[in-house]
C-alpha cells in the first residue's frame, strides 16, 4: 500500500478583532446643522492582509465615508476594521478569495456598526450603511487585476480589494 497523505484540512478562524484606525473630522459644526439640505454620502472601502506568521493574518478593512452638501463636506469618517484569522489547508486561490473576500465580509458588519456610532456620536443621524455583495466585488476587482495584468503582460499580484459604491 502505498503512503498517501491525506489533504490537508481546512481551516479558517477568526482569533481577534479591533478598531485599529478610527477618525472623524465635521469641519463646519455647528453651522452645518442648521442646514436642510439633503446630503450625498460617498463610500469608499478597501481590504488587505499581511502575514503575521504561517499561519495567521492580520485582515483590515478600511471604510471612507464623506457626507456633502454641494461643496461643504458634513463629515468625514475613515475606519480601519481589523481582525486576525487563522487560515490553514488552503490552496492559494482558495486562499486568495478567503482572504479578498470571505475575511473582509466577516469584518464588514463590525465596521458598520461603529461608523453608525462614530456619526451619531458627532450629532448627526445614524448612518446605516446597506450590505455589501463582497464575492462579487472581489470577482471583479481579480477580472479587472486579470485584466490589467494581460494589457502590462503580467502576472496579477498583491491583495487589495477596492470598492467605490455611492449613494
Amino acid at each position: 500500500m502505498a503512503d498517501e497523505q491525506a489533504p490537508a484540512e481546512q481551516q479558517l478562524l477568526l482569533q481577534k478583532i479591533y478598531i485599529k484606525d478610527c477618525s472623524f473630522e465635521s469641519p463646519r459644526t455647528p453651522g452645518i446643522f442648521q442646514s436642510s439640505a439633503d446630503t450625498q454620502t460617498l463610500l469608499n472601502i478597501r481590504s488587505d492582509s499581511r502575514q503575521l506568521d504561517a499561519d495567521h493574518v492580520e485582515v483590515t478593512l478600511t471604510v471612507n465615508i464623506k457626507s456633502v452638501i454641494g461643496e461643504d463636506t458634513v463629515f468625514l469618517i475613515e475606519l480601519v476594521q481589523a481582525g486576525t484569522f487563522v487560515l490553514t489547508g488552503f490552496e492559494p486561490d482558495e486562499r486568495l478569495t478567503a482572504l479578498g473576500n470571505v475575511c473582509p465580509a466577516t469584518l464588514y458588519p463590525f465596521a458598520r456598526e461603529a461608523i453608525a456610532d462614530v456619526a451619531n456620536k458627532g450629532g448627526f443621524p445614524q448612518l446605516l450603511l446597506q450590505p455589501l455583495d463582497f464575492a462579487t466585488m472581489f470577482a471583479q476587482n481579480m477580472q479587472q487585476r486579470a485584466a490589467q495584468a494581460e494589457r502590462e503582460n503580467t502576472a496579477p499580484g498583491g491583495l487589495a480589494t477596492e470598492v467605490k459604491p455611492h449613494d
